[in-house]
């Protein structure tokens, strides 16, 4: 794995979850603001968790169509850097949340098949990153954090206008398949480094980067 290539680790909800990923060499830490998932976070301890995180590291927020009341507490309660939207949220929403907070906007696709790609093309003009996920299956609660990959192949050789991140189902396992099928120059994953959801193992954490960079 080149150098610049960065790893997100996503749905972090202890202290030493964070401190795991920051001595693997994680570039992101994701924190989960979805009643619905294992990994959700109320916002005080998400405020906590923020503070205390090292130096460096990008602290991303998860949101999955979130109003601007919560948006507006979140961001006044915890330190982030970055917003990430992953429900059904319009291109016009992503450039409405960058000019309410001044943050950086990641917008999640949910890939599936070929002609899941246009909706990259879409967002790419307006958000400033993009993440490549897996679609979720129908009947799912989750819009993310399935475990589930697609078809890598789609991503081969694909260029676009800002920057991205793959995710979906990477594991230590798989990710070295992963990156040298897509290219991916960021990656990210939440249930690939768990021993049950939302439990994080920092071993796993560990042997993922080693994975990614031995690519």
């Amino acid at each position: 794995m080149p150098a610049d290539t960065a790893v997100k680790i996503c749905g972090l909800r202890k202290s030493s979850d964070i401190d795991a990923a920051a001595l693997a060499g994680a570039r992101y830490v994701g924190f989960v603001f979805f009643p619905k998932s294992p990994r959700h976070l109320e916002i005080p301890a998400a405020a906590a968790l923020s503070v205390a995180a090292p130096i460096g590291l990008c602290k991303v927020a998860l949101t999955v169509n979130a109003d601007n009341a919560f948006l507006d507490t979140l961001v006044d309660a915890v330190p982030l850097d970055m917003l990430q939207l992953h429900g059904s949220e319009s291109p016009e929403r992503v450039s409405e949340v960058k000019a309410r907070y001044g943050l950086p906007v990641m917008k999640a696709v949910g890939v599936a098949e070929r002609s899941d790609l246009a909706q990259i093309d879409l967002y790419s003009g307006v958000a400033d990153q993009i993440l490549v996920d897996t679609k979720k299956p129908k009947g799912s609660d989750l819009p993310g954090g399935n475990g589930l990959t697609f078809d890598w192949g789609l991503l081969s050789r694909r260029v676009w206008r800002c920057p991205w991140m793959l995710a979906g189902g990477l594991t230590p396992e798989n990710v070295g398949t992963a990156i040298k099928t897509t290219g991916a120059r960021q990656i990210d994953l939440s249930s690939g480094v768990e021993t049950s959801p939302g439990v994080k193992d920092p071993a796993l954490i560990r042997a993922f980067i080693q994975a990614a960079q031995a690519a």
